[in-house]
């Protein structure tokens, strides 16, 4: 593979992504703002700034926490964009506002370069199996030349006619594994109240009607009340749902279970549990019911 990539972000789904980027044949530049976290990637170079990373990549990638941490890097002397290539691309795989997005596409647009917006779908163990779902939205040339790196991340890709609406799909997504969530931490909650076993249950449900990746993956962390180690933590859970209710804002579009599912996580960060997954504000729902946030284990409170 001769494409060179630069790659800002080493999180818990950027360092099994740029693990797969090696694996594949890439020529791989990373960044992170703890600079440990680079010198423990095997098989990339590590660059000293942003800036840095981008000069001379076919395509930098950024995987960072939240529009803050996109645009800190995206910006400014020391920015990506500072050193992006005139035949380059960004490509945002971060999940970030439709604001942010927005401002990102004009700003790679006066600068004559480009920007695509493809978040993905998929926890760390998916990006480390290379399971991810990428949903790109850009130009058509763009994203046809990013498709060898999204091959070597993902199993598939959904593109969207712009960038706005692939971070909109994203955000959608997101809103609906929370409500998913909401969903079975209540129904399990009543069948545990009343005397039923809710993993005998939930394995029955999963095995007929709701046979889904999103009831299999999240139903028996509920069901256990397992909530630690998170793949997705609850912090990251809140700032998703404040950009769901910001974009349905923009357009009037009234959303009363995002705004429930963001008071849950929120009351479950007052009770500081920061470490919990995001299936873990359900932990709120067995309190209100007057039943113990977990029932054993790790993380019980």
């Amino acid at each position: 593979m001769s494409m060179t990539v630069g790659f800002l972000g080493l999180g818990a789904m950027g360092a099994p992504m740029v693990a797969n980027l090696v694996a594949a044949g890439f020529a791989v530049r990373v960044w992170n703002r703890s600079p440990g976290k680079a010198s423990a990637v095997v098989g990339a170079a590590i660059a000293g700034t942003p800036r840095d990373a981008a000069a001379g990549a076919d395509v930098v990638i950024t995987m960072l926490a939240d529009d803050v941490a996109v645009e800190a890097v995206s910006y400014g002397p020391d920015g990506l964009l500072a050193g992006l290539g005139q035949d380059a691309v960004h490509i945002g795989m971060s999940t970030i506002s439709v604001a942010a997005t927005r401002r990102l596409v004009a700003a790679h647009a006066e600068q004559g370069r480009r920007f695509v917006a493809a978040p993905v779908f998929g926890r760390p163990e998916a990006a480390r199996a290379k399971l991810l779902w990428i949903v790109p939205g850009g130009t058509p040339e763009s994203i046809a030349g990013a498709a060898p790196v999204f091959v070597a991340l993902g199993q598939g890709t959904f593109p969207m006619p712009g960038a706005e609406q692939a971070a909109l799909a994203k955000l959608v997504g997101n809103f609906l594994i929370g409500a998913t969530i909401e969903a079975l931490g209540e129904g399990l909650v009543l069948a545990e109240k009343g005397g039923l076993d809710p993993e005998q249950l939930l394995a029955m449900l999963t095995a007929t009607l709701f046979n889904a990746p999103i009831y299999k993956n999240y139903g028996p962390r509920i069901a256990r009340t397992e909530f630690v180690p998170a793949g997705f933590a609850l912090p990251l859970a809140l700032k998703d749902f404040r950009l769901i209710l910001q974009a349905a804002e923009e357009v009037a579009v009234p959303m009363p279970i995002a705004e429930l599912v963001r008071e849950r996580i929120g009351e479950a960060l007052e009770r500081h549990r920061e470490a919990y997954d995001f299936a873990g504000f359900t932990s709120v729902i067995r309190e209100r019911a007057g039943l113990r946030g977990t029932r054993q284990g790790p993380g019980a409170d």
